[in-house]
């Protein structure tokens, strides 16, 4: 009998998914296990896996097409059965499948998605076609929205073969060599000019969101019209800790990877402050919880880290165990895999704290917005060096930071957030301490 695969829940605030690509065509064998299809969440890519066995009878949905949770992406059944989808629809539950259904789960992706288009509305590949938008905007999949922006080809002028006159890649590529179907190529870096033209800066429209862009819009709004934020921030004295990262890269950095080399960064002893200032100021390390305050008894500390779309804030766990090293080695796993989109979605869940820095770009300091449902971000400016006064009232040259935290006011007042800080910066300026 033929079985609906079904748009599982694969990140805590996904509500749709977009189909990225099709791994299995219509006709082929589907074993327990075989991925069949590339899903965009709103924080990583994703691969499908099918745990029937059957033929692939009918690809629901099509490249680029958005489907709810619970939505039907593809029916596996006998070879030669009949497919009844409203039939076999029907019979299913809205809600997210149970494990017992023959329902697709999520495996890390081993390539970088394109973003994916997020219309208006939701669209499945049905028994009726969807029909060109009627408000303009030209309707193509994300390879060939990618692919057009690339070779400088404006898509209204690109005649679509997909399903309801959908531009694919095929129609981008065809029309890369038709002059009259393609704009001007975009200009060398040399053939820029050096006064200004009084052109504009970029072609003027509207610019698709992805499902991250879409979630981290809602998210943020959320978070800053429920939570009352207040602000502080110190300026901590780095100069020590410089030396100490400098004295333990000179060697450390030398060893062989099996023998203990490893090349410390900044961040990596930021990380390990936030969790010792955490431990001195458990207060920080909580999350409102509408009648009640949840302390949680672990540091699970998230870290942003940029992508090409957005935002996503992997998770250390269980933090407070855990020494500088491991901050490191864990620290640039899961930055590589945010950045190849390979992130499981259980290593984005379960932060109790946030820590983002801009180090890497000439910031001296920020507010960064509560990731939810924790109780305080760090943000964390660049280092810079400039003229103090020291203890001898001698103007000299030092080397500062300024941090800055968002609070939760619900949990925390000013009094606690000024702690938390202040053993941060007592850390930092005594870097010793991290070692213990």
């Amino acid at each position: 009998m033929a079985t609906v695969i079904e748009m599982p829940k694969l990140s805590d605030t996904m509500s749709v998914g977009t189909l990225i690509a099709w791994l299995k065509n219509e006709g082929d064998a589907i074993e327990p296990g075989d991925l069949i299809a590339e899903v965009e969440t709103d924080k990583a890519t994703m691969e499908l896996e099918a745990f029937d066995e059957g033929i692939l009878l009918k690809q629901v949905a099509s490249t680029g097409d958005q489907v709810p949770i619970g939505g039907p992406v593809a029916v596996i059944g006998e070879k030669g059965e009949a497919v009844d989808l409203a039939a076999l629809v029907g019979s299913a539950p809205a809600e997210e499948p149970s494990p017992a259904k023959s329902e697709a789960l999520p495996s890390a992706k081993s390539e970088e998605a394109v973003p994916a288009e997020v219309p208006g509305k939701v669209e499945t590949k049905t028994e009726v076609l969807v029909a060109p938008s009627s408000d303009g905007r030209v309707k193509a999949s994300p390879l060939a929205k990618k692919l057009a922006e690339a070779k400088g080809i404006d898509l209204s002028t690109v005649k679509g073969s997909g399903p309801g006159g959908r531009v694919i890649k095929a129609d981008v590529e065809s029309a890369s060599g038709n002059p009259d179907s393609s704009t001007s190529a975009p200009s060398s870096a040399a053939s820029i000019p050096t006064t200004s033209s009084g052109s504009a800066i970029a072609e003027g429209g509207k610019r698709p969101l992805s499902n991250m862009r879409a979630v981290i819009a809602q998210r943020l709004m959320e978070s800053k019209s429920q939570v009352p934020h207040f602000y502080l921030e110190t300026e901590v004295d780095v100069a020590p800790l410089m030396k100490l990262r400098s004295d333990l890269n000179t060697h450390l950095a030398q060893l062989p990877a099996e023998q203990g080399g490893i090349k410390l960064t900044v961040t990596d002893f930021i990380l390990k402050a936030t969790t010792e200032a955490l431990r001195r100021v458990p207060q920080v390390n909580s999350s409102w919880g509408g009648d009640h305050i949840l302390q949680h008894g672990s540091v699970h500390l998230g870290v942003a880290v940029a992508v090409d779309d957005g935002l996503v804030v992997p998770v250390i766990k269980d933090a407070h165990t855990k020494g500088v090293r491991q901050f490191s080695a864990e620290l640039k796993e899961l930055a590589g895999k945010a950045k190849n989109k390979k992130l499981k979605p259980a290593e984005m869940l379960g932060s109790t704290f946030t820590v983002s820095t801009l180090g890497m770009f000439p910031i001296t300091g920020f507010f960064g917005i509560i990731n939810q449902p924790n109780t305080g971000i760090l943000s964390v400016g660049t280092s810079v060096k400039q003229p103090v006064v020291d203890a001898h009232d001698q103007i000299v040259v030092g080397h500062r930071m300024t941090v800055g935290g968002s609070f939760d006011h619900r949990v925390v007042d000013g009094a606690v957030g000024a702690m938390f800080l202040k053993a941060l910066k007592e850390i930092l300026e005594t870097p010793s301490l991290i070692l213990l």
